[in-house]
């Protein structure tokens, strides 16, 4: 069995542990000296296994995007544990979720997801004017994310990395 790019053991998987999130800390170490319980890191190395992946996005507060570093999964922000679900939106949703959601806030880390690795739980759903948005019926993983990036609020709105929208 190749282990790249799998969950750790306690995930269901090998043990991939990886570094690094937004706020450039380690999230986790394999002796444990960090004190805190093991976390999985971003699988930084699947942006380059995929060649074609169908992104969908996750926008984090920075506190919720620092309990999900450390924890290694989420079951999203207050709204998603309201609804159920964790709300994702797709390049052409993003944008305006952002605006809707999160219009006076600067301190945001947009996520990317594969969302054909999501498999079963991954549901597409009406919502805002009947368009179909991705809803995440599962804890999302960090192994799930294949990036994060800081989403500075600019004068216009928030800026998106390049290539997003």
């Amino acid at each position: 069995m190749d282990c790249s790019g799998t969950r750790a053991p306690s995930l269901g998987g090998c043990d991939p542990l990886r570094f690094g999130s937004a706020s450039g800390k380690a999230v986790g170490d394999a002796a444990g000296q960090s004190g805190r319980p093991f976390a999985i890191g971003i699988d930084r190395g699947a942006w380059f296994r995929h060649e074609h992946l169908m992104m969908i996005y996750k926008i984090f507060r920075r506190s919720e995007w620092d309990d999900f570093t450390i924890a290694g999964r989420t079951l999203g922000a207050p709204v998603d544990l309201t609804d159920g679900y964790i709300h994702l939106s797709t390049a052409a949703q993003v944008a305006e979720t952002a605006a809707k959601h999160f219009s006076d806030q600067s301190d945001l880390v947009l996520v990317a997801v594969d969302a054909s690795a999501l498999g079963e739980a991954l549901k597409w759903e009406p919502s805002r004017g009947g368009a179909l948005f991705p809803h995440l019926y599962r804890p999302l993983f960090l192994t799930d994310v294949i990036w994060d990036k800081s989403l500075p609020l600019g004068v216009a709105g928030h800026i998106f990395p390049e290539g997003v929208i």
